[in-house]
């Protein structure tokens, strides 16, 4: 282009030959100036500025990185991203403090940030399947055991995670084993030292729900959970979202604690998991002082495993084909036109029935009564 011009073609002439516009000949034709041909550089170049005047200065950004290393190894709660980062540069004194948009910037440009991004999906609305709970006036406490974790030329370690739906209380206990008996004791000692919620959720694991392979069971969590006058909820078999709580705080254990050390026992698996129980409740004090009260048990309350049952019991089903629900070693049949669908299934020890609610993510308000049936749990002596 620029040999043409200077050969006497047009401008005009030499973009409509070349296809390009009038300001791109007369962009190269500048460029090359009076320079021989061969002597111009023909590279593209940036077009801003050569000096960012708002760049963030080299110095800030070897800081980023070396406070990014620090937390990575010290900080109680494990989190070492741009707000962590940001957070503990303003707590070391630095003037001016970056973004934490322009910080995620720098360590993405440095290189530093983890090769796998966590996606995150919308929950469903808390607790929107225990009215009381939707409108913020309960608690749910929400338990599940974490197991497949083995310490390196140790022992085999399982862990019952606990965390406080709406408040955000949590307690983690990693032992050798978990067993109807230790859950029932740990959930104790944690209901002890925070007081009561209104509910107690969990998944269907024999070790809170009781043995499956008789009917009309009721385990030791379960009858602890109704001495005390909590009401037990027990989540929908193999289907997700009622126990995205705990399964949220089950993976920011794992990557927190199990999966950020090299555990040498037992006890320092322990320790480093105290630390973070601890850190985690300092960061959320706020929310859990926002929380629906917890009462603390009664003085002079004493647990009796045999004792007549009585108060709530709640499981959260889905219907079959037929509108049928499998409870307790039963089968109840639900209105035919209520099929595959999710209903709440309250059974009433004490007026000694079964109510039926029928559930609705979409219009989570609307929860009608479907069906009233008898039911009486045979009075049979409590054993493991």
């Amino acid at each position: 282009m620029v040999m043409g011009v200077r050969q006497g073609e047009s401008i005009r002439s030499v973009a409509r030959r070349f296809g390009v516009a009038l300001s791109t000949v007369q962009f190269w034709r500048q460029r090359a100036g009076d320079q021989r041909l061969e002597r111009v550089d023909w590279s593209d170049r940036p077009c801003g500025p050569r000096n960012a005047p708002h760049r963030v200065a080299p110095q800030t950004e070897d800081l980023i990185l070396s406070t990014r290393q620090v937390l990575k190894k010290t900080s109680d709660l494990g989190e070492y991203g741009a707000q962590a980062i940001r957070r503990q540069l303003i707590e070391s004194g630095l003037a001016p403090v970056p973004s934490v948009r322009t910080i995620g910037r720098v360590l993405e440009r440095r290189g530093a940030l983890d090769a796998r991004r966590r996606q995150r999906h919308r929950p469903p609305p808390v607790g929107w399947y225990l009215p009381l709970v939707r409108a913020g006036q309960a608690e749910v406490d929400s338990f599940d055991v974490v197991d497949g974790l083995v310490i390196k030329n140790g022992p085999q370690v399982e862990v019952l995670n606990a965390i406080s739906i709406l408040g955000g209380l949590c307690e983690s206990w990693p032992l050798a084993g978990i067993s109807a008996r230790s859950a029932h004791d740990l959930i104790l000692e944690h209901w002890r030292a925070f007081g009561l919620p209104r509910y107690a959720q969990f998944d269907n694991d024999t070790r809170f729900q009781g043995a499956h392979q008789w009917a009309d069971s009721f385990g030791r969590v379960t009858r602890l959970c109704l001495s005390l006058g909590v009401t037990p909820v027990f989540t929908v078999p193999r289907e997700t979202g009622f126990q995205a709580a705990i399964e949220s705080y089950n993976g920011r254990w794992q990557a927190k604690v199990w999966a950020r050390f090299e555990h040498g026992d037992l006890g320092q698996l322990q320790v480093r998991s105290a630390r973070y129980v601890q850190a985690a409740r300092l960061r959320g004090a706020e929310r859990i002082a926002r929380a629906p009260q917890r009462p603390a048990i009664a003085p002079d309350w004493i647990e009796n495993l045999q004792a007549p049952l009585a108060g709530l019991v709640i499981y959260l089903r889905r219907t079959d084909q037929k509108g049928c629900v499998s409870l307790l070693g039963h089968t109840f049949e639900v209105p035919e036109h209520w099929t595959h669908r999710l209903v709440r299934c309250e059974v009433d020890l004490t007026q000694e029935c079964i109510r039926f609610y029928s559930l609705r993510r979409r219009d989570p308000s609307d929860q009608p009564l479907l069906l009233t049936v008898p039911y009486k749990v045979p009075r049979v002596r409590f054993h493991e």
